[in-house]
């Protein structure tokens, strides 16, 4: 058997564990990256858009309040809003003036301004919503202020105004501090993720590297390594699928094996005898036709048998290779039939067989008949090959709804249950037979690949001591 060059001799690519490692790294890479960049870049956008939001919240909250609560209500509802929200508030009667200056919440710029909040109020008349929003600056701090203001009405007359002011803190120190946070955390997870990373890649490459070394034992031939795919389920998965494989090629080598052996025993007999004859008819019977005849008789029959052997290598070959392409045409199974039993009244009549056929009624099937013709030539030379002393062998139709039936049955010595699934391997040949097996062991094979060409299905019944039925069906009745 030629051996498989080991997978060392493949051309190397990036190994399992630094794929994985440098995925898990990039992606670490990238998760900080997109934190720095949107704390750094976009948190005082963020944070001032959450000012303005909050902001218009509670003035929505305060002057919905002031128009469904009763006053004592109110006035709880602009402290809670005040103090919860971090905003102040001030609220002005219909005149402009402060209202219970007690409800000023915080330090602001709306209270205490007399006619810039008159001027204010006039703002909030004349605008389409009755809403303003704009910004200012405290000239105290320096800070950035948000201003609100709106009518507060009751049954649609105005009773006063409601003016909010929410301090724009700067976040830079802020933003300083989260700095130096996410450095120091930054470093931190990229130490701890290497080492992860490394872990991870190592214990995920480990099954792989087992399982490399175990189907490089394999490679060389080595039919009964073990696979470990322990670690998770696709290295148990691809452990369970390399252990059918060696399977699958131990019975292979062995096949290949016993094909040598019995292609090698088969081709000795006939080239010794045709050796042996030539030389006779050279020494012996060149001037004697009665013998020189008869020994050529001999040659051409065992150059026959050889034509046979090689003509059967060279159908199976290509019928495994897919070469071989289906002919389909519609004909009578029935007719077909009769007509193959026709041809073999003279091998009954010389070697005392008796081929009894049992037709059915006239069925038209849609199929290759050249190569169904094989099928049932060989598994007719089978059950001859096979069946007991009383040299009988049975030939059946059966039309089914669906099909037709065809089946062949001996009356030899039965296949054990165990060599029932590899009679049709090839070159594989039981050993309950009391004659001669004429044919050269791929008959069977032939048969099988014929009838998966045509998806059709196939089998055999077998008891042991009372022969064996090797059936099949051909399921299209009409061309499609």
């Amino acid at each position: 058997m030629k051996r498989i060059k080991p997978f060392r001799h493949l051309p190397s690519r990036v190994p399992l564990k630094a794929t994985v490692w440098i995925y898990f790294m990039l992606f670490t890479i990238i998760v900080f990256a997109l934190l720095w960049i949107f704390q750094i870049f976009f948190l005082e956008k963020f944070y001032e858009g959450m000012r303005i939001r909050s902001a218009a919240k509670s003035m929505d909250a305060i002057a919905e309040s002031y128009e469904y609560d009763d006053k004592a209500e109110f006035y709880e509802t602009v402290n809670e809003t005040a103090v919860n929200n971090d905003i102040c508030v001030l609220v002005l009667d219909k005149y402009g003036r402060p209202v219970k200056k007690k409800h000023v919440i915080g330090d602001c710029i709306i209270h205490d301004r007399g006619n810039e909040n008159i001027a204010l109020c006039q703002m909030i008349d004349d605008s389409k919503d009755g809403v303003v929003r704009f910004k200012d600056t405290n000239p105290r701090s320096g800070y950035n202020m948000l201003i609100y203001g709106c009518r507060l009405e009751t049954g649609g007359a105005t009773d006063g105004y409601l003016l909010i002011n929410s301090v724009l803190v700067p976040v830079g120190a802020t933003v300083d501090i989260i700095k130096r946070q996410l450095m120091i955390i930054t470093l931190i997870l990229i130490v701890f993720a290497f080492i992860l990373s490394l872990y991870l890649a190592r214990r995920i490459a480990m099954p792989i590297d087992r399982i490399t070394k175990s189907a490089e034992q394999l490679a060389k031939g080595d039919f009964k390594t073990k696979f470990d795919g322990r670690g998770y389920l696709e290295a148990k998965q691809l452990a369970d699928a390399l252990i059918y494989a060696e399977n699958e090629l131990s019975k292979v080598d062995t096949m290949q094996r016993d094909l040598i052996a019995n292609v090698s025993h088969d081709l000795r007999t006939p080239l010794t005898m045709l050796k042996a004859y030539a030389e006779m008819i050279r020494d012996l019977s060149g001037d004697n036709p009665v013998k020189r005849n008869e020994h050529l008789e001999i040659i051409i029959s065992e150059t026959d048998r050889l034509a046979l052997l090689v003509n059967d290598m060279l159908d199976l070959s290509k019928l495994e290779s897919g070469k071989q392409k289906l002919n389909p045409t519609e004909f009578d199974i029935s007719a077909k039939l009769s007509e193959i039993m026709d041809r073999f009244k003279g091998l009954s009549e010389k070697n005392g067989y008796q081929i009894h056929f049992t037709p059915d009624e006239e069925r038209t099937v849609y199929c290759d008949v050249v190569k169904i013709e094989q099928v049932i030539y060989n598994l007719i030379n089978n059950a001859i090959n096979y069946t007991g002393k009383d040299k009988q062998v049975f030939v059946r139709q059966i039309n089914q709804p669906d099909g037709v039936l065809v089946e062949v049955e001996d009356t030899g010595d039965g296949i054990e249950e165990d060599k029932i699934k590899l009679i049709f391997d090839k070159y594989y040949r039981s050993e309950n037979h009391k004659r001669e097996v004429v044919g050269t062991g791929l008959g069977l094979s032939i048969v099988k690949a014929v009838l998966k060409m045509h998806n059709y299905d196939y089998g055999v019944r077998s008891t042991l001591g009372k022969g064996s039925t090797f059936w099949f069906k051909i399921s299209n009745l009409e061309k499609k």
